[in-house]
């Protein structure tokens, strides 16, 4: 066995993530890949440590990191604002930059920054946006720190590429950040366990406390120190936080014990943080070894028999497909209904505002058919686009019903095929295979256009000069007036339309990562069950290696 100051040095870790990556490349284990390429990067980069801050959508994520700095740099608001990754640290003088997915960059001023990091500026991430870093002199007390915000994680949204569950594998110290108006929800805890996999810093923040009174703050505390005990059988720090109440004072704090504490360690930090990952990696990658090792050493026939036994018809890509298409296909048929049911009640209030705005109007258009006809369009035109686009910035998060229950379906489902799959291998080899992510990742879907229609069914207004207003100028009123309950009723229909192609295409994209993610780990396990004889030794002396890497830490 290796000395243990050789597998806690940056090098001797490197040297055996490249040993995990080659066994890993050399068995098909895919599983293993994004950890292995953060561990990778940590490896080969500065010793940065990037202190992730992470939590459900309005939990005070960028006002506490705005906290730290001393000044609003990030935007916060009433509604989820943050729509992408932006990363803060020291730097000699203030800039930002931009790194969008095709790998280009630019500059931009911080006053500009909302227009690249918020939602409302920047919907759904449409600027292609991969990262924002800034660089400011204001955290100067702060060096080898990067501090990492993050979109919220309590909605649906995912936004194009890396989003905040992709940003876990990276993390080394990880803050989730829990609101005292709804403490420690089941996602909460969920998001806690699988930070411990990916770093041994986790330090829990409760923001809002203002909203508690000091007795209330003390029980919930209390409580969340027993749930995580019982659920989780760890303990973590919890500070304290509020933007309208003792703010510095809880401020202070949390930067005397944690941050200060973090940079005056940074390199001890990030060592134990590299041997955390690195360990977990480690762990994981054995766990798949003694497949292959235990059935090479399995005759021909007997393999075939293990193989058999462990990828049986229960966990066979075909009959899994069949069942994941009805699952997400019942949630495609259901789109549709949810949308009509929910926007029909707008019908009613949409046509009695359009029907008394355009009455009070009318009396004041002039001219002949033809200018009262454009005259209408264009007023029925504007009206309807924004009202469409407030209600699909309003409403959308109302339309995510079968994408939530697709997403649920979905995890579950693979939830329950790991739960066999790993039933399987326990009972056939006797074999616990380490914990790997199983995640679906959501991608929010584009907000629709919206498209107004035509007055007549026959073009009157081209008539217009046969036609004298005097006399018909009545009749036409009436019939612009008439056209409205139609104008709302087809818009809403079109807005129900277009918001079910975009959810139906997320929730397909759904299905796609879902059987992704099947069809690699059978292909995984069933590389590992085809292991021969002959490479018995080789998968010996590699589990050997593997083994004398592994640190006990008590």
């Amino acid at each position: 066995m290796e000395p243990a100051s050789q597998s806690f040095s940056t090098t001797g870790m490197g040297e055996l993530v490249e040993t995990i990556s080659k066994t890993a490349s050399r068995f098909h284990i895919v599983s293993l890949a994004r950890q292995i390429k953060a561990c990778e990067d940590l490896v080969r980069n500065t010793p940065i440590i990037d202190v992730a801050i992470l939590g459900q959508f309005k939990a005070g994520k960028s006002s506490f990191i705005n906290g730290l700095i001393g000044r609003p740099i990030l935007p916060v608001g009433v509604i989820p604002v943050t729509t992408v990754i932006t990363r803060i640290q020291y730097g000699e003088r203030e800039r930002a930059t931009v790194r969008y997915f095709d790998g280009t960059t630019s500059q931009i001023s911080q006053d500009d920054l909302g227009a690249y990091v918020s939602e409302a500026e920047n919907p759904s991430n449409s600027k292609d946006v991969d990262v924002v870093d800034i660089e400011l002199p204001d955290l100067a007390e702060y060096p080898g720190l990067r501090f990492v915000d993050t979109p919220g994680m309590g909605s649906v949204y995912r936004y194009h590429k890396e989003v905040s569950e992709n940003c876990l594998p990276e993390a080394g110290v990880a803050i989730p950040v829990i609101s005292a108006d709804r403490p420690l929800s089941e996602p909460d805890l969920q998001l806690i366990e699988e930070l411990s996999h990916h770093t041994p810093r986790i330090i829990i923040l409760l923001t809002k406390t203002d909203l508690l009174t000091p007795g209330q703050q003390d029980e919930v505390v209390q409580f969340f120190q027993q749930t995580l005990k019982r659920t989780l059988n760890r303990e973590y720090p919890i500070f304290l936080y509020s933007i309208h109440k003792d703010t510095e004072t809880l401020r202070d704090r949390i930067r005397n014990a944690v941050m200060k504490e973090l940079s005056s360690n940074r390199d001890q930090e990030f060592g134990s943080i590299l041997l955390h990952k690195t360990q977990t990696l480690l762990r994981q990658c054995l766990s798949y070894l003694d497949i292959a090792m235990k059935t090479s050493l399995q005759a021909d026939q007997d393999r075939e028999l293990l193989r058999r036994q462990i990828l049986n018809e229960k966990v066979g890509y075909e009959q899994l497909k069949e069942e994941i298409m009805v699952i997400t296909n019942e949630c495609l048929r259901q789109t549709r209904t949810l949308l009509k049911n929910h926007l029909d009640r707008f019908q009613a209030p949409l046509t009695e505002k359009f029907t008394n705005r355009l009455t009070q109007e009318l009396p004041t258009w002039k001219g002949n058919l033809w200018k009262l006809t454009r005259r209408y369009e264009a007023w029925v035109t504007e009206g309807m686009e924004t009202e469409m686009r407030h209600l699909s910035k309003t409403e959308s998060i109302h339309f995510h019903g079968t994408l939530k229950k697709a997403q649920t379906g979905l995890v579950r489902y693979l939830e329950g095929f790991r739960m066999m799959l790993d039933e399987n291998i326990q009972r056939v080899l006797g074999i616990k295979l380490a914990e790997t992510e199983w995640k679906i990742e959501v991608i929010e879907p584009e907000k629709p256009d919206t498209r107004v229609l035509y007055s007549f069914d026959i073009h009157w207004d081209l008539l217009w000069f046969l036609i004298p207003m005097a006399i018909f100028r009545g009749l036409f009123e009436r019939h612009f007036l008439n056209e409205i309950p139609w104008a709302v009723e087809v818009n809403l229909s079109r807005l129900a339309a277009q918001w079910e192609a975009r959810i139906n295409r997320a929730i397909e994209e759904m299905r796609g990562q879902a059987l992704a993610y099947i069809k690699d780990e059978i292909a995984t396990i069933d590389a590992l069950l085809s292991e021969s004889a002959d490479n018995t030794r080789e998968i010996g002396e590699l589990v050997s290696t593997l083994q004398g890497r592994i640190i006990d830490r008590g």
